[in-house]
This record gives C-alpha cells, sequence and structure tokens, in this order.
C-alpha cells in the first residue's frame, strides 16, 4: 500500500513539473518577446486568411506575440526595403539635411535599368532625396545619400551590416543602398526587428514614410524626343507614396516601406494600429502589387474579427538622445 502511495505522489509531481513546463515554454515561444509576461489569449486562427506572399509575419508589438507567421525565417531579397536601413543610417550621421547633393551617373541603376525622374546633374537637399528615397522609393535618391555619407558609399554599405548585426538581424546582408541588389538579403522575423526599432527611435522616419504624396515644388524639367531638340519645362513635380494604404481613411498606420524587384516579388513592411492593436506586418514575395495589398487588407480584416489581446504593455515611441 505504502508502494503505490508513494507511485502516485511521484506521478503527480512529475505531471506538475511537466504542466509549468509547458506553461513557461509558451510565455517564452516567441524569440521576438524579451519580457516575461502573463500568458495572452490566442486569435482565432480557425479563420487565418489564405495569403499570397510566400513569406509572412504578423506580431503584436506591445508583447511580442506571434498572430501569424508563414515562412517567416526564411532568407529572401528584399528590394527596397533596403531603404529603411538606409535612412535610418543617414540620419544616424546627422549630416546637415540643408545640404545640396547632386545627381551623378555613380547613380545610375547599372542593374536593373531602371529610370528616375531625378535627372543627371540635378540637385536636391539630403532632406528631399531622404523623402524620396522613403516615400517614392527613388533609386538614385538612396544611392546618392548613401555615396554622400562621411567614407563614402563602402562604409556606408559596411556601416548597414554592422547595424544589422546590433539589431540581431543574423540572416540579414547588405551589398548597396537601394535594394537593386538582389543579393540584399533577409528574413521577416529579422526584418520585424528592423521595423520596430525604427518606429522607436526614428520619428523622422515614421513621419516621412506615412506621407501620402510628396512634392519638390516648380522644378525644371527637359524633355527629349527622337529627332526633336531638348524642350525645357517648370512645372510641379510631385511623387505618391508606393504604399497606397497610406493614402487611406481606413489604415493607421505609423511605419511604412515597400519594395520590389523580380527575385524578391512585391514586398512590404508596416507598423499600424488595427482593431486597437499596436502590430507589425511584414510580407515579402507576393505575386503583384494587387495581391501584396490584398494580402495586407485580409490581415486587417483578420485582426479586426480576432478577439483582442489584454495588455497594458503598449510601446511608446521614443525619440533618440
Amino acid at each position: 500500500m505504502k508502494a503505490v502511495l508513494t507511485g502516485l505522489i511521484l506521478l503527480c509531481v512529475h505531471t506538475s513539473a511537466a504542466a509549468l513546463d509547458g506553461r513557461t515554454s509558451l510565455q517564452w515561444s516567441d524569440p521576438f518577446d524579451t519580457t516575461l509576461s502573463a500568458p495572452q489569449p490566442a486569435p482565432d486562427f480557425a479563420s487565418i486568411p489564405e495569403l499570397s506572399a510566400h513569406s509572412v509575419l504578423v506580431l503584436d508589438q506591445a508583447s511580442g506575440q506571434t498572430l501569424l507567421s508563414k515562412n517567416a525565417g526564411l532568407q529572401t531579397p528584399i528590394a527596397s526595403i533596403t531603404k529603411l536601413m538606409t535612412a535610418m543610417l543617414v540620419i544616424d550621421a546627422a549630416q546637415p539635411l540643408d545640404e545640396r547633393i547632386a545627381i551623378t551617373d555613380e547613380d545610375r541603376d547599372t542593374l536593373k535599368g531602371t529610370g528616375s525622374r531625378l535627372a543627371i546633374g540635378s540637385h536636391y537637399t539630403r532632406g528631399q532625396l531622404l523623402h524620396l528615397a522613403l516615400i517614392a522609393s527613388d533609386n538614385r535618391a538612396a544611392h546618392a545619400l548613401g555615396r554622400s555619407y562621411p567614407g563614402g558609399l563602402q562604409r556606408f554599405i559596411a556601416t548597414m551590416n554592422r547595424m544589422a548585426r546590433a539589431l540581431d538581424m543574423h540572416d540579414t546582408v547588405y551589398v548597396e543602398p537601394t535594394g537593386l541588389s538582389s543579393d540584399n538579403r533577409s528574413t521577416a522575423l529579422d526584418l520585424a526587428k528592423l521595423v520596430d526599432h525604427a518606429y522607436q527611435n526614428y520619428p523622422e522616419i515614421r513621419d516621412i514614410s506615412t506621407t501620402g504624396n510628396y512634392t519638390l515644388g516648380t522644378q525644371r524639367v527637359v524633355t527629349r524626343k527622337k529627332r526633336q531638340k531638348p524642350q525645357v519645362h517648370y512645372r510641379t513635380v510631385a511623387f505618391n507614396n508606393t504604399n497606397r494604404f497610406t493614402r487611406a481613411e481606413d489604415w493607421h498606420i505609423g511605419l511604412s516601406k515597400t519594395g520590389f524587384i523580380n527575385e524578391a516579388g512585391h514586398c512590404l513592411i508596416m507598423q499600424a494600429q488595427i482593431a486597437d492593436r499596436d502590430v507589425i506586418i511584414v510580407l515579402l514575395d507576393a505575386q503583384g502589387t494587387s495581391r501584396r495589398a490584398g494580402d495586407a487588407t485580409r490581415i486587417k480584416t483578420w485582426l479586426e474579427s480576432s478577439p483582442p489581446l489584454r495588455t497594458d504593455n503598449r510601446h511608446t515611441p521614443a525619440s533618440r538622445t
């Protein structure tokens, strides 16, 4: 009888320990979460939307809880998502934003052959180039920003990779500042860290990247047609944000960047408030702009129909000192 009782007691102790281990592993299961918090109610995963993007991550920004994940650890080209890191380093360097920078032949796209509305030989302030890189995703603007960095382009690229390591983005590599190269690679997990850091520490990027449109004012524009003399016009040069949701009243976006090259597909990173949650959304390699937008819309609808997370641990954007 005593042996039976002893066995029952040992079984209960073992079961309790296993249950405790289970609770602990759930609390610490997400690598984005760095603090121990009370268990969070899970969303209704029965209605998870079907998404076009090959790699997806949706995080609750306050708790770090993963709400939706699909191939989030897969390293893939990131196209112009690169420009978010470019903008961070430009701001960190604290060079004058009103300094005028010339667009040169070095800023031409020799990788993909894309064009630009920034003419070779034209001059823009560093602040204007920063707006154009984030809002219009202009490649010449981003390259000129990297080229004019203290120490030059190679030092800029080295600093991009050093910053990635500092942010624990260990599956991320940068080889140039625009995203035109398919060798700029990252994962949804790493990019979520980048978005969170940029949102918390760079109010300039929050303001610029969520602006729906941007104008350079009246500019001298030269048009050339075959067998005709170049014609000079003076007109307002305006740009729309490549993320159309920045102009939508039903979206509350805190930070945004899009990207596209053939190797990367259509990409989108956002910080947004949806259903009273601060969330980070990463979409990589969607097959078309409409499918990328459709994925984001389906995620928004899904979050709005999911039970809210009970947390008072909401992030407050911080300014750098």
